[in-house]
């Protein structure tokens, strides 16, 4: 009885260790990128920031899809991973979009740290994208909290899935595929709420 209970002890252990291992890599911050989509003069300007996951791009392929909305409806977008964004001055953008991953069922820490101390949306319009490999709900919840805590307008707040359909309709699709049109379309439909509301 001892033996097994020490082998328990010992499976469990290992498992937290690479758990707790596991969380610190994937919440550290990604590399330095940016891009940017439509004219550099257009009236209407956003700004997307997300933190590069160290496995998947699909962070990177759904906030480009987005901006490539924005884009259809004339706007000009900066599309930012954290780092890049940091010392970014952002007054100058009519909308600023947040892009969190789900790591523990929560936002990645980059994201939440970025919104806390570098932005200023008091005011401001805003959208939120929370990925995830499938359950995003409460991470979903915590971001538009936090968003709305800091002053942020949140007028829209979609979520895409690594694993879990993005579209049921479209299973034999590529699921990343499918989560960039929907993006790309999220981004036509904020455009268009924000011209509306003016």
């Amino acid at each position: 009885m001892k033996k097994v209970l020490k082998i328990g002890l010992t499976i469990i252990v290992v498992i937290l260790f690479v758990w707790g291992f596991l969380t610190l890599y994937v919440e550290m911050e990604g590399a330095d990128r940016q891009s940017h989509f439509g004219d550099a003069n257009a009236i209407s300007k956003a700004f997307v920031v997300y933190d590069a996951d160290p496995f998947y791009n699909l962070d990177e392929q759904v906030c480009e899809s987005f901006a490539k909305g924005l884009t259809a409806k004339g706007w000009y977008v900066k599309v930012m991973t954290v780092p890049a964004a940091r010392n970014l001055d952002t007054n100058q953008f009519n909308l600023y979009v947040f892009c969190a991953n789900t790591y523990n069922w929560s936002p990645d820490w980059a994201i939440t740290r970025f919104i806390k101390k570098h932005s200023n949306i008091y005011g401001k319009n805003v959208a939120a994208i929370t990925l995830g490999a499938g359950s995003t709900k409460r991470s979903m919840g915590i971001l538009e909290n936090l968003i709305k805590e800091k002053g942020g307008n949140l007028i829209e707040s979609e979520t895409y899935w690594l694993w879990r359909p993005n579209d049921p309709s479209q299973s034999k699709e590529s699921n990343v595929n499918v989560a960039k049109n929907m993006a790309e379309k999220y981004g036509e439909i904020v455009a268009e709420k924000i011209a509306t509301s003016k």
